[in-house]
């Protein structure tokens, strides 16, 4: 394989997720000494000191897997370059429910032992240290909103709300971790007496809230700033789908490659306080991008009235889904649906020299989308573009179909887009028929 040279080339820093996570080590453990420290063994004997000795450990490790939270989802390129913002986002998720219940039972637990310090009914005793404790309302009112947030993260609940309501929704997290961090310092035994415990405390969130603003809004501002995106043209390439041609400035420097995608803010009236990710599906000249997108809600409506000139704001690129993850010079690109965009861009930005075979699977001839180009390209390369069109009780993608569309394929790296549903089948389908699973690549986008 050739080496990319051009401006854009990157190489995946694992040195620094290695470190990343030995930090997130390192500063689990210093929670869990500072809190074991700043309890003493006179206040367990206590009545209630049980409870409370819970209830306050319990809230640093809560508070610092609410922090670790934020940062998985922060975007920081260098990580989510290796790891991938899909699994980022399932790290999040896992750690979510874990984090719910250890504040909440730091709740019950120091009310349950201020109530029983000082005799007092549980219900009471949450009303007296909710209207009378520094900075308990505020917290209250936080653990609400996150407590909402998870819920709205739950299958059940997203297959009933909007992408744009869960995103409000998770916007108010910030704000409830906010109201956290007062309550925190103000009230938090481990914290008003130990200026070790408060300084270490006072620099992990002061290094979260500079990540998230580095990361989430002053590059993106830099970026689209520079870059100066405007939306030229829109090109309607199916019912269903549109291709959006955007101008910019010196759009050659912007770190993107082929297959990966970015987060796009529309600044028009009823779309500007949004931001949806959508791979490009042409990889970047000096003035010029594009991106298609399929109609799969508001959001995605609104983008086939846009009008030439609308401004745009950009965040990232992201994603794994890049040439970089190659471990042969062979390679298999499935494409479903809109599935080809990133395919497309991908196919793009190949190295020279790769055997290069294409599959594009659709329902139908008008669900080909971009199919000319990619064809184009993949005989660019020198190699073979298959179009499958049909139902897929007629048009399989199981093992014996990947055999028969290609025998050398478990000594290829695949690369899949599609559906969900059929991305996980053709994966499964693939390790059937002998490949390697770091050797499939593929990123999921819902929400």
């Amino acid at each position: 394989m050739t080496t990319d040279t051009s401006p854009r080339s990157w190489v995946p820093r694992h040195d620094l997720v290695r470190l990343a996570t030995h930090l997130f080590g390192i500063g689990l453990a210093l929670t869990l000494v500072l809190g074991v420290a700043s309890e003493g063994s006179a206040s367990l004997e206590t009545a209630g000191g049980i409870a409370n000795a819970v209830g306050r450990i319990t809230s640093l490790i809560g508070t610092y897997g609410l922090l670790v939270m934020v940062v998985l989802v922060a975007r920081l390129q260098f990580v989510e370059r290796v790891i991938g913002q899909d699994v980022l986002t399932r790290w999040h998720r896992w750690i979510a429910p874990y984090v719910l219940v250890l504040l909440w039972v730091h709740t019950v637990g120091n009310t349950l032992g201020y109530a029983q310090a000082e005799e007092e009914g549980l219900v009471h005793e949450f009303w007296k240290l909710l209207t009378s404790t520094p900075g308990m309302l505020t917290a209250t009112v936080g653990l609400v909103l996150l407590t909402v947030a998870a819920l709205s993260s739950y299958h059940w609940a997203k297959r009933h709300i909007k992408y744009e309501t869960w995103w409000a929704v998770h916007l108010y997290t910030y704000l409830g971790i906010g109201l956290s961090f007062s309550h925190q310092l103000s009230s938090g035994s481990a914290f008003v007496e130990e200026p070790i415990a408060r300084g270490f405390w006072v620099a992990l969130w002061l290094l979260t809230v500079g990540v998230v603003a580095w990361f989430r809004l002053f590059l993106p501002i830099f970026r689209s700033s520079f870059h100066a995106l405007t939306v030229e043209s829109v090109r309607t390439e199916h019912a269903d789908v549109v291709s959006i041609a955007l101008r910019g400035r010196r759009l050659d420097l912007l770190p993107i490659r082929g297959g990966q995608f970015l987060q796009w803010r529309f600044l028009r009236r009823g779309m500007w306080a949004q931001a949806h990710p959508y791979s490009i599906s042409a990889m970047p000249t000096r003035s010029s991008m594009r991106v298609t997108v399929k109609r799969l809600g508001d959001h995605s409506d609104e983008l086939f009235g846009l009008e030439p000139g609308t401004r745009v704001f950009i965040e990232g690129p992201y994603g794994t889904f890049t040439h970089h993850r190659m471990r042969t010079n062979r390679v298999l690109l499935i494409g479903a649906g809109v599935g080809v965009t990133p395919i497309r861009a991908l196919l793009e930005d190949l190295p020279a020299g790769c055997d290069v075979l294409v599959v594009l699977r659709a329902a139908s001839h008008d669900d080909l989308v971009l199919a000319e180009e990619i064809v184009g390209y993949t005989e660019h390369h020198g190699g073979r573009a298959l179009l499958l069109v049909g139902p897929r009780s007629e048009v399989p993608m199981d093992a014996d179909a990947l055999r028969e569309l290609a025998p050398d394929v478990a000594e290829r790296d695949v690369f899949l887009c599609g559906p969900d549903g059929f991305m996980r089948s053709v994966a499964s389908s693939l390790q059937d028929v002998g490949v390697p699973r770091e050797r499939i690549h593929y990123e999921a986008f819902t929400f």
